[in-house]
């Protein structure tokens, strides 16, 4: 029997050395010696660690806990192992991967900003319900008393976590590295990064803000090097007992392999019945096959979503799939950034860099228009416009390299930026980036044979943003979500934990539990409501009852609103594009301010009224009027204004109608931003990173027949 189970055993290994090849990144592991768990009776440690020492082997973990030695050995000398009569268990040691995210375009009408205007809130925030437990009334302030995390300790088992980024604690964390020369302090992956920013990236006004704002405690384990290569099972075996010792609530694994390993699952058991919550990623393969540890019984298996409430296609979905959280497009921390500026005749754009293509270089020529880039051209020392569609962008790219191009510059076929890669393997020699239809449009139309350069840089480390795409980044918002709500009250256990988030879950795809989407998509407030700790007092209601939207007013008028709030309004104050019109305290006759117009100019300005409660949350509602008090025509031109961010970067599009003269001044803040051609349309890339607002206006060129005002957050 011993003889077929080491038959079982090489079969095993044969099997894992085999996908090992198609994993990247790939370091060749031998297949002879062979590295196995060996587990002995009670009693028999020291004649199995003799046994071990005669056949040379490689002795890698001594568990007491587990009655388990993990070594490497000769394939040969498997049979003298299994002849030891203490020894009870000889397994296949597994590999485990970082679970491999893909980096995508941030998509920014399903993230938003908050109070701030300078803090982006990622779409999978508020999607969890973080928000509606720690900042009910979206002020980008804690309410006071709320659940933020405090006091629990999760321990993120990945590459590493960069101390030095702007948006990550650096204090209330510790850590340890698993890998020899490196620190766990140091994230050359990202990965680990990346998941820390979603689990509590700091509320500080700038960059993003995590499930949790910045008070979890942290404990890392550096099980993957900076490259991201792979560990084995029992090194993550190790790093869980090292979660436990450090007084981890939560182990955070966005990680996996496909076989499984009886003495691991005995670990992740043990653990759970210790106290610890686990939770890792389902799997990126898009498949049904298991993966673990995320398979065990005693770990949470996480799903990923998009935006839309929808499975993402990579997702595995399998029996174990317990939980859904966001996991598509995921705006987070990473420890790099790249700069990209496009400068044309002394006025720099911002733009993005194609992936794959050079870092720190700069091209520099004459700006040329290569049309669609279908094929080469003369373009020898240019910098060169090509229109994205067709081909791919290495084809392009490398029809401007093998025309001599200094480097290549993409504009968008549709609407906005939008981000580009020469493709996994593919690399150039010149500089390539991509920019917005708009900007593109106006550069081939009026600045062709001007002198140009591009300019790719890239810090690491550095605080940088990326959206990416994995079970990797579901599995990040539901151990937010466990600590944010265990914080409620630690007294709670691992299981009430988990059995509250299972039984708030919102249900997606088939009714009850699925493969798909396991229990549904996680619920922090309602988890906490479960486990009865919601005692959020909720924000004030607000609508604007005169003027109605899309009045036309003049002289003086009354701006009346209802307001409630379930302990009562103090106050709402009215405003007119942004500014304080006047304030009402007493709302026993209705809530109202008299507006005397004539204090703006004719044509179209915002009302809006902000009430505020007896704990200071607010609610805000707007209207949209129109002055008329006799004083000239009412907006002969009329704008509009879309903000967005791409990368961290604001982005603002201006359009206007109708065109009739030939330039077009261009107004941001109260000064002249630009004068361009008259085209209909601008797209004002000169923001830089973080949030902001701004009021821009349009006017005919050295005239005073201008547009409506607008006012833009990004």
């Amino acid at each position: 029997m011993k003889k077929s189970r080491v038959g079982l055993i090489l079969s095993v290994l044969l099997v894992m050395t085999v996908l090992l090849s198609a994993f990247k990144p790939v370091s060749a592991e031998p297949t002879n010696p062979v590295r196995v768990w060996v587990t002995y009776q009670k009693g028999g440690k020291l004649s199995v660690l003799s046994a071990l020492q005669r056949q040379d082997a490689e002795i890698h973990y001594d568990f007491p806990e587990l009655d388990a030695y993990v070594v490497t050995v000769p394939e040969a000398a498997l049979n003298g192992i299994w002849r030891n009569p203490f020894v009870l268990d000889v397994e296949p040691d597994p590999v485990r991967y970082p679970i491999e995210p893909v980096k995508v375009e941030p998509k920014a009408f399903a993230d938003t900003l908050d109070a701030t205007g300078k803090q982006t809130v990622p779409w999978g925030i508020d999607a969890v319900q973080a928000r509606d437990v720690w900042d009910v009334d979206r002020n980008a302030v804690v309410d006071s008393g709320a659940p933020t995390g405090a006091g629990i300790k999760v321990c993120i088992i990945d590459t590493g976590y960069y101390t030095g980024h702007e948006d990550l604690k650096d204090t209330d964390i510790d850590g340890v590295a698993q890998i020899s020369g490196e620190t766990w302090d140091y994230d050359g992956a990202g990965h680990g990064s990346h998941v820390a920013g979603t689990i509590g990236a700091l509320n500080n006004s700038l960059g993003v803000v995590g499930v949790s704002p910045g008070a979890v405690s942290y404990h890392i384990v550096k099980i993957f090097n900076d490259d991201g290569v792979w560990a084995s099972g029992s090194d993550l075996v190790a790093a869980i007992y090292d979660c436990q010792d450090a007084g981890a609530n939560v182990t955070s694994m966005s990680l996996g392999g496909t076989f499984k390993s009886r003495t691991e699952e005995q670990a992740f058991n043990a653990l759970y019945n210790s106290g610890i919550l686990h939770i890792a990623a389902a799997g990126n393969d898009g498949n049904t096959r298991l993966s673990y540890p995320a398979s065990y019984s005693s770990v949470v298996s996480v799903a990923a979503v998009d935006s839309n409430k929808l499975v993402a296609d990579f997702s595995q979905q399998n029996s174990a799939v317990e939980l859904a959280a966001p996991g598509v497009s995921v705006l987070s921390t990473v420890p790099f950034k790249d700069k990209t500026t496009l400068t044309v005749d002394g006025t720099a754009y911002n733009a993005f860099r194609i992936d794959y293509s050079p870092t720190n270089v700069t091209g520099s020529g004459d700006l040329v228009s290569g049309g669609l880039c279908t094929s080469t051209g003369s373009w020898s020392g240019k910098v060169v416009l090509c229109e994205r569609g067709d081909i791919s962008f290495y084809d392009k790219v490398m029809n401007v390299q093998n025309s001599g191009g200094t480097a290549a510059v993409i504009y968008n076929n549709e609407p906005g930026d939008f981000l580009g890669t020469l493709g996994d393997g593919y690399s150039s020699v010149i500089p390539a980036a991509s920019i917005s239809q708009e900007l593109g449009r106006v550069l081939v139309a009026y600045s062709l044979n001007l002198p140009a350069s591009l300019s790719n840089s890239y810090e690491k480390p550095g605080s940088g943003y990326e959206a990416w795409d994995g079970t990797s980044m579901a599995t990040p918002h539901v151990s937010g979500v466990a600590a944010l709500i265990w914080s409620a009250n630690p007294g709670w256990t691992n299981v009430q934990i988990r059995e509250a988030m299972n039984a708030t879950a919102l249900d997606l795809g088939a009714s009850g539990r699925d493969v798909a989407y396991g229990y549904g998509l996680v619920q922090a407030a309602d988890a906490l409501a479960f486990l009865g700790g919601d005692t959020v007092d909720n924000p004030p209601s607000v609508t604007i009852t005169s003027p109605l939207d899309g009045a036309t007013v003049s002289g003086t008028v009354a701006v009346t609103a209802t307001a409630t709030d379930d302990n009562g309004v103090s106050k709402v104050e009215f405003f007119v594009d942004g500014a304080s019109i006047g304030v009402d305290t007493n709302g026993g006759d209705g809530w109202s301010v008299s507006w005397d117009t004539t204090t703006k100019v004719d044509g179209s300005h915002t009302v809006s009224a902000t009430a505020t409660d007896s704990i200071g949350q607010t609610a805000t509602d707007s209207v949209t009027v129109t002055v008329n008090n006799g004083g000239g025509p009412v907006d002969p031109i009329t704008l509009s204004a879309t903000a967005y961010k791409v990368r961290g970067a604001g982005v603002v599009a201006l359009d206007w109608t109708p065109i009739t003269s030939t330039d077009i001044d261009i107004y941001r803040n109260g000064g002249l931003f630009t004068t361009v051609e008259n085209v209909g349309a601008y797209t004002d890339n000169d923001l830089g990173k973080g949030g902001g607002s701004a009021v821009y206006y349009v006017c005919e060129a050295g005239t005073s027949t201008c547009s409506n005002e607008v006012n833009v957050i990004w």
